[in-house]
């Protein structure tokens, strides 16, 4: 299950690319600044957010010239099931709002959330290598990304979060009437109780994956979901409530899922993964990956893309990731500059040349 007949329009540096008969894995070689990554963030707007490089959608349209003003530009892939195609899903802008993106399912209007139901979409980039250094904003968004293949509604909730403690700050600072923040708290205490339920359960069932897969070659890391306030809508809502002047005197939500923290460690040594070495955390971010693309592959077409990974491993690292992707369902699309370290799986590949913004099947 995955993505077949996929074409960009004026993507980045992408005038007109096809993409057919793909397979389980599916490879993009060449030079660096041919366009490999550009492809796979092409793949990851096919789902709901915005991508794996997080751009605005003016920097996204291919330009002939520096200075030009953005134009439209459009992605569509077919998802196939089993051989056979079950939607046709695309994402694209228009000429004169190039800050606005539409999404189509099967000819149709859609929203961007809606994506997640059709598509569980997992990566793993060179960017994500300090995930564990980062701000815990940083560890929220990667759990909410992988929360989509657990509820697909759950990238709405959020947004739905985030507008009601927007307003609920404006309210504050006004000293507005407090029926009007009961109502608002209510509402962020409803749309909170749900995301802080996913988050929890997404961290409960990576942490029983990873309990199954073997411990070695990669890094097993141990796994906590820390709340950053009450799970329960009636405690959150209180909670709230309560500190009210407090939230005003700060001027920002002090407690609620806006807080939560996603806790790692090394789960041989008890380490926290910010203090592991930089290959210990490449390592425990992989294991997370691929047990998350096991989960996500449950019940409707799974892709998982993987940004210059094979190349930074040794070898007992590839052969054993290619293992563990092989009996995965997720169909996987992989970057590299040369096809050296995908040997292994070269026999049962698809793979494409890329360069210049053009692509050439191998």
């Amino acid at each position: 299950m995955g993505l077949s007949r996929i074409t960009l329009e004026n993507f980045r540096n992408h005038a007109a690319t096809q993409l057919a008969e793909t397979a389980h894995f599916n490879l993009l070689v060449g030079e660096n600044g041919a366009g490999k990554t550009n492809l796979l963030e092409a793949l990851s707007l096919l789902g709901p957010g915005r991508g794996l490089r997080r751009a605005n959608l003016g920097e996204l349209a291919r330009r002939e010239a520096p200075g030009d003003a953005p134009g439209p530009f459009a992605i569509g892939a077919s998802l196939t099931e089993a051989g056979t195609v079950s939607a046709r899903i695309g994402t694209y802008t228009e000429s004169g709002q190039p800050g606005r993106r539409l999404v189509r399912v099967n000819g149709a209007p859609a929203t961007a959330a809606s994506l997640a139901e059709w598509l569980a979409m997992s990566w793993l980039t060179p960017s994500m290598d300090g995930l564990f250094t980062e701000s815990a904003g940083a560890r929220r968004r990667f759990m909410d990304r992988m929360a989509l293949a657990l509820a697909p509604d759950h990238a709405r909730r959020v947004n739905a979060l985030e507008t009601a403690l927007r307003e609920r700050g404006k309210l504050l600072e006004n000293k507005a009437d407090p029926r009007w923040l009961d109502a608002v708290e209510a509402q962020a205490a409803e749309h909170g109780a749900a995301v802080a339920r996913t988050r929890a359960e997404l961290v409960l069932r990576l942490a029983d994956e990873l309990s199954a897969l073997p411990p070695e070659p990669f890094a097993r890391p141990g796994l906590a979901y820390i709340p950053g306030g009450p799970l329960s809508e009636t405690g959150l809502r209180a909670e709230l409530a309560r500190n009210r002047p407090r939230d005003r005197a700060a001027g920002r939500a002090l407690t609620g899922p806006q807080r939560d923290e996603l806790q790692v460690e090394m789960a041989s040594t008890r380490q926290p993964a910010a203090a592991c070495s930089t290959g210990e955390q490449k390592a425990m971010l992989i294991a997370i990956t691929l047990a998350h693309g096991i989960l996500a592959a449950a019940g409707r077409p799974s892709v998982l893309l993987l940004d210059e990974v094979a190349a930074h491993l040794d070898p007992v690292r590839r052969t054993e990731l290619f293992r563990r992707l092989r009996q995965g369902k997720a169909q996987v699309w992989m970057t590299g500059t040369e096809l050296a370290p995908f040997d292994a799986i070269r026999g049962e590949a698809a793979i494409w040349r890329v360069s210049g913004g053009g692509v050439e099947r191998v």
